[in-house]
C-alpha cells in the first residue's frame, strides 16, 4: 500500500511540476490543484498537510510585502533612484551600475521580487529621459536582484525556506555565510556587464541635463509617512538580526513590524496594503508544500537521499560540490522555490541518514538555488516580472537574448560560490 502511495505521489508531483514549467496554466491554480490531490487520493490527510506548511515562511513573506507596499505609497524608492541617477551625473553606464548596486542592495533586505517591482518603472523613467534602450538596465537588474538577494534570510524566496525550515540557522548566520562570497560575486558580475554593455550605452551632454534637471524631492508624497516608514523598516530589521537571541520566529518579526506601521498610518491604508499583498506567490507556496510532504510521508525523499548518499559516498565535500551545481542547473530551468521545497528535506534526511555536518550542505542548496535563478528567463519569480513589465512597455526580452548572457554570469556566479565552499567548509 505504501508502495502505490508512492507511485501516485511521484505522478502527481511530475504532472504539477510539468504544467508549472509549461506556463500554460497559472502556477498558482497548478500548485494548490496538485496539493489538494496529494490529500483527496489519500497520500497524507489533511490534518498532516497542514502540519507541512511552514507558516514562517509565509508569515514572513506578508509582513514584508506590507511594509515595502506602504513605503512605496511616500516615493522613497523613486527618490533614491533619481538621486543617485544625479549624483553620477547622468551618465549612463554609471547610472547602470548604480541602479544595479541599488537592485542588489534593495533585494538583500526587501526580497527580489519586490525590489524589481520598484525599480523597474524608476529605470523606464530614467532611460526615456536620456533616450537610450533600458534593455541593458532591465537585464543588469534581473541578474543583481538575484545575487544581492542570497546575501541575506530575507533576500530570496528559497533563503526564507531553508532559514525557516533549519531553525539552527540564525538572520545573521546567513550575512556572516553568504554576504561575503556575494560582495565578491558582485563586483566581478558588474564588471562582466560593464564589458559587456559599455558601446551600447552613450549620450549628449544635452541629454544628460534632462536628469541633471529634475528634482528627486518631488518624489516624495508624504514625509511623515515615510519617516514612520523607514523608523519601522529599521526597527524590523533589527529584529531579524536579533530574533535568535530573543527566541522569535522571523515571521513574528516581519509581521510585527508591518501591523505596527498600519497602525502608525492609519487604517485606510489598510485594505489598500492587503490587497497589493501577492496573495498567488503565497497560495503557490501553500500548495508546493502539501505536494512536498506527499514526497516526504511516503518515503519518497528518503530513498533520494539514501540514492545522493550512495553516489557521494557519504562525503561532505562531494555531497556539497553535487547540492550546488545540482541547484544551480535545476534553477535555470524550473523555478527555483518548487525546487527548494524539495531540496529541504533531502538534506535533513542526507543528515538523519549519516553525514554530521550539514552546514555547508545548506550554503551550498542557498547559493545553488538562488545563483541558478539567473540561468534563464524562468529561473526565478524577479526574471518573470521584469519580462512582464518590460512587454507592457513594448520592450520584449526575449529567452535566448537573455540566456546568452544570464547562463555564462550563473557559471561564473556558482563558480566563485564553488570556491568560496571549499575553501571555507571543506578544508
Amino acid at each position: 500500500m505504501a508502495n502505490e502511495e508512492a507511485i501516485i505521489a511521484i505522478g502527481i508531483f511530475l504532472i504539477t511540476y510539468a504544467f508549472i514549467i509549461s506556463e500554460k496554466i497559472h502556477r498558482t491554480i497548478v500548485a494548490m490543484i496538485g496539493g489538494v490531490l496529494m490529500v483527496l487520493f489519500g497520500v497524507v490527510d489533511q490534518e498532516t498537510a497542514l502540519h507541512h506548511i511552514d507558516f514562517n515562511t509565509l508569515g514572513l513573506l506578508t509582513g514584508m510585502m506590507i511594509i515595502v507596499t506602504i513605503t512605496a505609497e511616500t516615493g522613497l524608492f523613486k527618490f533614491i533612484a533619481i538621486w543617485a541617477a544625479k549624483k553620477v551625473k547622468g551618465h549612463p553606464m554609471a547610472i547602470l551600475i548604480v541602479l544595479s548596486l541599488i537592485t542588489a542592495v534593495g533585494s538583500a533586505f526587501l526580497d527580489n521580487v519586490t525590489t524589481v517591482l520598484l525599480m523597474v518603472p524608476v529605470t523606464f523613467s530614467i532611460t526615456r529621459r536620456l533616450g537610450i534602450t533600458p534593455m541593458p538596465f532591465l537585464i543588469s537588474e534581473i541578474l543583481m536582484s538575484n545575487i544581492g538577494g542570497t546575501a541575506t534570510m530575507i533576500g530570496d524566496p528559497p533563503n526564507i525556506m531553508i532559514g525557516s525550515a533549519v531553525k539552527e540557522l540564525s538572520f545573521m548566520d546567513f550575512i556572516t555565510n553568504l554576504a561575503p562570497v556575494i560582495i565578491i560575486t558582485i563586483v566581478v558580475v558588474m564588471l562582466v556587464l560593464t564589458l559587456i554593455y559599455r558601446k551600447h550605452l552613450y549620450t549628449d551632454d544635452k541629454t544628460r541635463k534632462r536628469i541633471m534637471d529634475l528634482n528627486e524631492k518631488d518624489e516624495i508624497t508624504d514625509k511623515p509617512l515615510m519617516i514612520k516608514a523607514i523608523t519601522v523598516m529599521g526597527l524590523t530589521i533589527l529584529g531579524f538580526f536579533l530574533h535568535q537571541a530573543m527566541g522569535v520566529e522571523s515571521a513574528t518579526i516581519a509581521l510585527a513590524g508591518a501591523f505596527l506601521l498600519l497602525l502608525l498610518s492609519g487604517e485606510h491604508y489598510l485594505e489598500g496594503a492587503l490587497s497589493k499583498v501577492e496573495w498567488t506567490t503565497i497560495f503557490f507556496f501553500v500548495g508546493l508544500f502539501v505536494l512536498v510532504s506527499g514526497l516526504v510521508e511516503t518515503g519518497v525523499i528518503e530513498r533520494f537521499a539514501v540514492y545522493a548518499i550512495d553516489i557521494t559516498g557519504g562525503n561532505v565535500t562531494a555531497s556539497s560540490i553535487l547540492i550546488l551545481w545540482m541547484s544551480a542547473i535545476a534553477s535555470a530551468f524550473v523555478d527555483n522555490i518548487p525546487y527548494v521545497a524539495t531540496m529541504i528535506p533531502l538534506v535533513q534526511q542526507m543528515g538523519e541518514l549519516g553525514i554530521n555536518n550539514l552546514e555547508p550542505l545548506w550554503w551550498s542548496l542557498a547559493l545553488g538555488a538562488c545563483l541558478g535563478g539567473n540561468g534563464t528567463l524562468i529561473g526565478a519569480s524577479a526574471n518573470v516580472i521584469v519580462s512582464g513589465l518590460a512587454g507592457k512597455e513594448g520592450y520584449r526580452i526575449s529567452f535566448l537574448k537573455f540566456m546568452a548572457i544570464g547562463l555564462p554570469i550563473m557559471f561564473i556566479t556558482v563558480a566563485i560560490s564553488t570556491v568560496y565552499i571549499y575553501l571555507r567548509y571543506l578544508i
